[in-house]
């Protein structure tokens, strides 16, 4: 198979539901549903709460992965997904996953660059 660049999606969101941000039970929820419905392959992942509040979320995928970092006090996320190509075109898999984050965090996107490597 010749080398298909993956989409590789970095952001910073706003998010008024603190919540959300405070404990990583909550995306660590919809994160390994996203990773079932998409049929992607898990092969590790931590999750660490931050005292009194913030998380940071990491999940290694045979595909590359996903993180998440919040910010409560300022009310933001930093959100990394990537995706390879290497055995089917994972494009619009990320960029659907892209897109359940802004829904789940009812997200402002204050900046978000898409790469293709």
């Amino acid at each position: 198979m010749n080398y298909q660049p993956g989409l590789h999606i970095i952001a910073e969101f706003s998010s008024p539901k603190k919540e959300l941000l405070e404990r990583s039970s909550y995306i660590q929820q919809l994160l390994h549903s996203q990773i079932n419905k998409y049929g992607l392959n898990k092969l590790g992942e931590v999750f660490h709460d931050f005292d009194p509040a913030g998380y940071t979320a990491v999940i290694c995928l045979s595909e590359s992965h996903i993180s998440l970092h919040s910010w409560p006090e300022y009310d933001r996320i930093n959100m990394d997904i990537y995706l390879s190509n290497y055995q089917q075109n994972n494009d619009q898999t990320g960029q659907q996953i892209y897109e359940e984050l802004i829904r789940f965090f009812d997200a402002e996107v204050i900046a978000c660059q898409q790469i293709k490597r």
